[in-house]
């Protein structure tokens, strides 16, 4: 994140020289592809459809991430006067920030440790290391620093290792090597320095192995993480100059080995209810991020963790839409494994001012206010450190998921409105639920799977649109009530039978002999323990519902039946002879194969990708003994936003995510050992996970 260099509190801090064009680009497309799903008509919901119950589930048979003591972050930047100040820590201090961020986006690579300079840009007095270090203590966060990458050496970060946790014993674990490294330039948009000679994804990943070994030569144990794209957003997909691939995958190919961790930003963009319909987007990013990891960072690449470190939005960054949008993402990211999220920015300044939901908006990235005004003089914000809308939606999520809960799977029947879980160490669960509308009222009711809730009233913390806070009470039902619009409501739950006893939860399973039918499941078996040995219990997440695949008294289960091609997440539960479950084992997510041997083959593929869209081919085989006779070839994208713009060499067709391809009089007959081709262009407005499976006259194919 690019900044302005005009000084004092009155200043302009504006956002990055991005790729505008681009972006709108893809916008656009986005918002065509919403809709057309019916999520983005522009039109409210009608008063009758607003008073229908939204069913919600939460099923705590279905354990996802546990939350980090990292998990609540935010950016501290060095032109922020205020970053050091008693009164801002004690502010992120009461909001749960447990990691902050420094020394502020794109500055990171103008910026030097030693003498406190960034040559070109505005540095506010009181902002050197020693300064964030003793703020951070007070918040009593963890600090992630940026290494200098694009002005800098490896020696001199190595330096500030030595400085942090040698001279000073901060014990900064974490250090990331540069910001929007792929933003200097070698994709045709430049806001990120970088004054090296070759600015390509190669020549960073091998200066990333420099600086890794040069930085853990001083401190072992560090933790280093690597600049890498959000899948679905610019520079994704794309390969440029000399490069072998693109950025992700020839930074992973080379330096995956010496890393811990990569790091990743996102801005959705759009207006506000694009921003808020985007957050479906989090469990197929964050999908396709680790099959990048896997695939290319070589050798127990499940090892390196994720983390997002800048996140906000393009409308109602001061209002209402920012805080749910902050909530609802925060949530989506860390039950999908993130290890921590960080907000742009603590501080930051004027943009434009609109009115977004009834209220003033600054288009200021901040989440406590800059005390400043605009540049004639005509609109002033509010006094220095006035919580925006966002900071309450970070002090919800402080209340609602805490380090230690485990996340569980919850769901809804409406797109406006959202919900998250976490289950407690004492039995308690909350339910974070976003109304995402900003004019009607949802009244909902909560089935709870897995546990069952007290008859006394829960707690309850809202936050509605234009609250200058979160109100807390204890009141009404845990299976039902009426969400406020626009707003967060976190419902804390007691069970009604504390448990006590019972056994221990299992282990993350893993799994192996997948098949395009099967997959062996196992999991390290809990200790001995007195009496008749544990049951384990398998379950798949079906949504928000369990579906138990089976059981067994050992520590593996073989799953048969299932799907070609499918992408699967099961938990491991343990019970005892008195019945008592554990808590869900941490989630197994695998994909089926498809059938080896088979009577046809299919090869797709993928080429000239530029961001939003993409050559794509297929190639049919015939393995068979017959000739075929004309050919119907189908397959199903993985997510909603993907699509067939247009084709040749076929008949090509798309209705909801399934795609048909249908033979011409000149491809209709392919004879045994012979093959035959189609091709289309594809569009996409996220994470571009690519189809596996393919069915041809109804028969699935050998996927090559």
């Amino acid at each position: 994140m690019n900044t302005a260099t005009t000084p004092a509190r009155s200043r302009h801090v504006v956002p990055p020289d991005r790729p505008r064009a681009r972006r709108g680009r893809r916008t656009a497309v986005a918002a065509s592809l919403l809709l057309a799903a019916g999520l983005l008509t522009g039109n409210p919901p009608t008063a009758s459809a607003a008073a229908a119950p939204v069913a919600v589930t939460v099923n705590a048979r279905a354990g996802l991430a546990t939350v980090p003591d990292t998990a609540l972050g935010v950016n501290h930047a060095i032109w922020d006067a205020n970053l050091g100040t008693d009164e801002t820590s004690d502010l992120l201090r009461a909001a749960g920030v447990r990691m902050l961020r420094y020394p502020g986006g794109s500055y990171a690579d103008i910026y030097h440790w030693k003498d406190h300079t960034a040559p070109g840009g505005y540095v506010a007095p009181g902002t050197d290391f020693d300064t964030f270090m003793a703020g951070a203590r007070r918040v009593g966060a963890q600090p992630m620093i940026i290494a200098n990458y694009g002005t800098g050496t490896p020696a001199e970060a190595a330096d500030w290792v030595r400085y942090a946790n040698v001279t000073k014993g901060y014990g900064a674990r974490w250090w990331t090597i540069g910001n929007e490294n792929y933003g200097n330039g070698h994709y045709g948009s430049a806001w990120e320095a970088d004054h090296h000679p070759d600015k390509s994804a190669s020549y960073y990943a091998n200066l990333v192995v420099e600086y890794a070994d040069a930085m853990k030569a001083v401190d072992p144990s560090i933790k280093v993480g690597a600049v890498l794209t959000m899948p679905g957003n610019w520079p994704d997909g794309i390969t440029a100059g000399a490069d072998p691939g693109p950025w992700n995958q020839t930074v992973l190919s080379v330096a995956g080995p010496k890393i811990d961790f990569v790091d990743v930003h996102w801005y959705p963009g759009g207006t506000a209810v694009e921003s808020l319909a985007r957050i479906n987007h989090i469990p197929d990013a964050v999908w396709q991020l680790r099959q990048q990891l896997a695939r290319y960072a070589g050798p127990n690449a499940d090892r390196i963790g994720i983390s997002l470190t800048e996140l906000n939005v393009e409308q109602g960054r001061n209002t209402q839409p920012g805080a749910l949008f902050l909530a609802d993402a925060y949530s989506g990211l860390l039950e999908n494994g993130v290890f921590t999220v960080q907000w742009w920015n603590v501080h930051n300044g004027f943009d434009k001012v609109s009115e977004v939901a009834g209220h003033t908006d600054y288009g200021d990235y901040g989440m406590l206010s800059s005390g400043g005004c605009a540049a004639d003089g005509s609109v002033c914000q509010p006094p220095l450190n006035t919580p925006f809308a966002p900071y309450h939606g970070l002090s919800m999520m402080n209340l609602f998921a805490q380090p230690g809960n485990q996340f569980v799977r919850s769901g809804t029947d409406q797109p406006l409105v959202t919900a998250h879980a976490v289950r407690r160490r004492n039995g308690d669960l909350a339910v974070l639920l976003v109304n995402k509308d900003p004019d009607n009222a949802h009244p909902i009711t909560i089935d709870y799977a897995g546990f069952t809730p007290s008859a006394a009233a829960p707690t309850v913390h809202t936050l509605t649109n234009g609250a200058s806070g979160i109100t807390t009470g204890q009141g009404g039902s845990a299976t039902s009530r009426t969400l406020p619009a626009y707003s967060l409501t976190t419902l804390v739950v007691r069970p009604a039978e504390v448990a006590t006893g019972g056994p221990a939860t299992p282990r993350t399973p893993a799994v192996s002999a997948v098949t395009d039918r099967s997959a062996t499941i196992f999991w390290p078996a809990l200790p001995p323990a007195a009496g008749p040995p544990v049951k384990y219990e398998v379950y798949r997440q079906n949504g928000a519902v369990s579906e138990q695949l089976g059981e067994t008294t050992g520590s593996s289960f073989t799953v048969g039946n299932l799907t070609p091609g499918t992408r699967y997440t099961v938990n491991v539960l343990a019970r005892d002879t008195a019945g008592r479950v554990s808590w869900s084992s941490p989630p197994l997510t695998f994909v089926t194969g498809n059938p080896t041997g088979g009577t046809c083959a299919v090869r797709f593929s993928k080429n000239n990708d530029w961001g939003n869209g993409y050559i794509g081919g297929v190639d049919i085989i015939n393995n068979g003994v017959n000739t075929i006779d004309g050919w119907t070839l189908t397959w199903t994208w993985p997510t909603s936003w993907q699509q067939v713009s247009s084709g040749w060499s076929g008949n090509w067709e798309q209705v909801g995510t399934t795609v048909t391809v249908t033979h011409t009089n000149d491809n209709r007959k392919i004879a045994p050992g012979g093959s035959t081709s189609a091709g289309f262009v594809g569009a996409y407005s996220g994470p571009n996970v690519l189809p596996t499976t393919f069915r041809l006259n109804g028969t699935v194919c050998t996927t090559l």
